[in-house]
């Protein structure tokens, strides 16, 4: 009788399992949350300008770039298919770095020509004489060394950055008040291109690790700066960072947020677009409500059927 009872209890317990509330994901809708562009910021407009164009002009080069380049347009697919997004992802923020922040070269084979010209270049990533490496040996950022994936080494390291070194004075040395990526990894000029899909270089260095992982390409070092400028500026090697990029921004809304932004290219467009992807995720968990997309990823829905058409 005691084990029947037990057997029953145990039958009862499993089926709770199957029937008990679980927490459904929110699933972000196509379209735009905004009825009107948001404010595209003035540094664009200023950049646009003093390159006597239009924003309108910008979108349909890059548009007519990916209508024209079937080969592009197949590696799109292809690595997307590689992380497991929609390659109108991809589109999207192709379209708007070039929209709102660079303009597209008239060919795809011109991206591999500037590609060339950094190869072989003695670059480092340094910041008044202290390069990257002697920056990292610091005693405030050795407690990233625990970290074993390159995100989250570098995302300890970039919020330590925030916390002990920018805006501050320390040992002596002064540091800017300026974001970790453009103090230490964008040594050139002011509007310097970082390639076909207009990657950071601290943004591939946190993604080195799905990159090698998924697409084969070897894992990046700090310490061989043109490297790293080689994988953002070959276009090839650019799709895979782009589309990890979008893959991560999906994984933590999924992850930290409960929410699914995979159907809305806009808001991948959005967050490709600011970066911070994890923070802006806790803070929509904690706010509640529906993400909502920026200047550039509401021109992304605004013009999602003729992107799509591109595919």
């Amino acid at each position: 009788m005691k084990r029947i009872l037990i057997a029953l209890l145990f039958t009862v317990a499993w089926a709770a399992s199957f029937t008990a509330p679980v927490m459904a994901m929110t699933v972000v809708p196509e379209g735009n949350r905004n009825a009107v562009q948001p404010k595209v910021p003035g540094a664009s407009v200023r950049r646009t300008r003093a390159g006597k164009t239009t924003f309108d002009d910008k979108y349909e080069k890059i548009r007519d770039l990916l209508a024209t380049d079937k080969s592009l347009i197949g590696k799109i697919k292809s690595t997307a298919a590689s992380y497991g997004i929609d390659p109108i992802h991809i589109v999207g923020a192709i379209v708007g770095e070039h929209t709102y922040n660079v303009d597209a070269y008239d060919r795809l084979q011109s991206y591999y020509v500037k590609a060339a010209a950094y190869a072989g270049n003695a670059f480092r990533f340094a910041y008044d004489g202290e390069s990257i490496e002697e920056f990292l040996k610091r005693p405030q950022l050795a407690t990233c060394e625990a970290k074993r994936d390159s995100y989250s080494l570098w995302t300890c390291r970039e919020n330590v950055w925030e916390k002990s070194f920018r805006g501050r004075r320390v040992e002596g040395k002064a540091f800017p008040d300026n974001r970790f990526s453009a103090v230490f990894f964008q040594p050139f000029y002011a509007g310097q291109t970082f390639g076909l899909g207009q990657v950071n270089p601290l943004t591939a260095l946190m993604l080195s690790d799905m990159v090698a992982r998924t697409s084969g390409y070897p894992k990046l070092d700090e310490n061989k700066a043109a490297d790293v400028y080689d994988a953002i500026m070959d276009p090839d090697k650019s799709l895979a960072y782009m589309a990890a990029n979008i893959r991560r921004s999906i994984d933590d809304y999924k992850s930290i947020a409960d929410v699914d932004i995979s159907r809305n290219p806009g808001i991948t467009s959005t967050l490709y677009n600011t970066g911070g992807s994890a923070q802006r995720a806790a803070a929509l968990k904690a706010r509640g409500g529906l993400p909502e997309e920026n200047y550039y990823g509401w021109l992304v829905n605004d013009k999602i059927a003729e992107l799509k058409s591109l595919l």
